[in-house]
């Protein structure tokens, strides 16, 4: 057993009822805003209370480099990571935009990015400056990976000390599509074939060589038969292992924590194989149009609550999840019940 394992914590029932009882009160259709009732439900669990707080809420963007990308895996070179994270951190990236629009801060997390970054905003956690090839060394040193992952956990922490109620996550590091396909075909026991997608954008003679590069991997490291802390230290990455942390931070500290695209849910894929129970602290945003997602969803019994084709990372789609829940909260928060406006309540009729 790992020292993860036992680090989560139960769904609270009894306000996850009381939050039921408040949505089935409300003078419309029942389960009529269908899965996003059932997020508020499950954040009133997290949270321990039927009163849901979203008010205060940020995206931690977990920047790092990989040293595969000398494998010619993408389509850019590692000095890019350091350009977008320091734009992130300056507030000009994509992922700043999106949440100016729907009052969410975006903080953006030196994990282990190779070139300098300049941004005083950035909030430095480094373990180290990039990770290793994978295709001649382990990525990463084992005291590495448990540093990465105690990191995301102690960011939720600080989160929540500073008055954040919800967490989505995001990530910035070329080549981690590679990282996270290969950890996915490890964990899920899927081929190369299977996880492998063209990221930011490859030609085909960069998907055939990122194809053979994962594929070589889970040769070489015996990946099909490694418990996940193996698999991480193998082919993972600085900020898939920040953003496994602050997964299961999410379940220990009762803070809901939104997964994004793949990566996002390969690192939810590694908490859950770490400490099972924090699955009870996620909520999914998503369907990245990546190929390994949706056998990741399945694997968290998870069902995103957008399907729009998306593949740009830095928490973009999680930060989408924000107004969504804005608005079917403001239906939980102020909707007429059917008490008030004197109408039958409806019933409840077949499968709940």
């Amino acid at each position: 057993m790992n020292r993860y394992w036992t680090k989560g914590k139960d769904l609270d029932k009894g306000a996850m009822a009381l939050s039921r009882e408040k949505w089935d009160a409300i003078a419309k259709p029942l389960r009529g805003l269908g899965r996003l009732e059932d997020m508020v439900v499950k954040m009133a669990g997290i949270q321990g209370k039927a009163d849901v707080s979203a008010k205060k809420r940020a995206i931690l963007v977990f920047c790092s480099d990989n040293g595969v990308t000398a494998q010619g895996v993408t389509q850019t070179d590692s000095h890019v990571t350091a350009v977008v994270a320091d734009n992130i951190a300056e507030g000009r990236a994509s992922v700043n935009r999106m949440c100016s629009r729907c009052g969410a801060d975006v903080f953006a997390v030196d994990m282990g990015i190779l070139g300098e970054t300049y941004s005083p905003a950035m909030i430095s956690r480094k373990i180290g400056k990039g990770t290793a090839d994978f295709t001649a060394a382990p990525a990463m040193e084992e005291e590495q990976v448990h540093r990465a992952i105690e990191t995301g956990i102690d960011l939720v922490k600080e989160c929540k000390e500073k008055g954040y109620t919800l967490l989505g996550t995001g990530e910035m590091g070329i080549g981690n599509t590679t990282t996270g396909s290969a950890i996915a075909a490890a964990l899920l026991h899927l081929s190369a074939d299977a996880v492998t997608g063209r990221g930011a954008g490859l030609s085909d003679e960069g998907f055939a060589r990122k194809r053979k590069v994962i594929e070589g991997a889970l040769v070489k490291y015996d990946l099909y038969h490694r418990e996940a802390l193996d698999v991480m230290r193998f082919v993972g990455g600085f900020d898939i292992a920040g953003m496994a942390g602050a997964f299961i931070g999410g379940s220990m500290y009762g803070v809901p924590v939104i997964i994004d695209g793949m990566i996002s849910a390969v690192a939810a894929l590694v908490a859950c194989r770490l400490c099972p129970k924090a699955v009870n602290g996620m909520l999914a945003s998503h369907m990245s149009r990546e190929p390994s997602m949706q056998a990741v969803m399945e694997e968290l019994a998870l069902e995103p609550v957008i399907y729009g084709d998306l593949a740009l990372g830095e928490g973009t789609g999680a930060s989408l999840l924000f107004p969504m829940l804005d608005m079917a909260l403001s239906v939980y928060d102020g909707g007429e019940t059917f008490e008030k406006n004197q109408i039958e309540s409806y019933q409840k009729f077949g499968e709940d």
